[in-house]
């Protein structure tokens, strides 16, 4: 069996999904960032190269919000580049294609927006959350159907 993906919808794949890497990418430096501002690390041989004030916590609700927003992106990210690829092999319409990645990836940036930069009160986030969980389940529900 070869791969017979349409190459505007791999070019939007490639395009979008480089964003939502960098994206991901920058909640790393966001997490140390907060660390740093606050003197707040999780090893002891970090709070050496701090301040006065640093200290050791594993429990500070400003590190802990940006660390549970990556995780998050983790848990949704990876699966939704595989359901995306193994869709993508299943022909499915360029506009398509386009809508559900776009739409995916934007709301991976406004649901960390909401719950990671500006905290915003529910449904906000929960809505963010589950356009991205609808598209990944639709795209692999829709993908096994296709090859059972």
């Amino acid at each position: 069996m070869s791969l017979n993906i349409d190459p505007e919808s791999l070019r939007v794949f490639g395009f979008w999904g480089a964003i939502l890497v960098l994206k991901v990418l920058a909640l790393a430096p966001l997490t140390a960032r907060q660390r740093l501002q606050k003197q707040i690390f999780s090893n002891p041989e970090d709070v050496k190269y701090g301040d006065k004030k640093a200290k050791l916590c594993f429990d500070d609700p400003d590190v802990e919000r940006v660390r549970r927003c990556h995780l998050n992106d983790l848990e949704n990210v990876v699966p939704w580049f595989l359901a995306t690829f193994l869709w993508l092999s299943t022909n499915p319409s360029t506009w398509l294609a386009g809508i559900l990645i776009r739409s995916f990836v934007i709301s991976r940036i406004v649901y960390t927006i909401v719950y990671a930069l500006v905290p915003l009160p529910q449904p906000s986030r929960a809505i963010t959350f589950f356009v991205g969980f609808l598209i990944t389940a639709y795209m692999a529900t829709s993908t096994l159907l296709h090859y059972a």
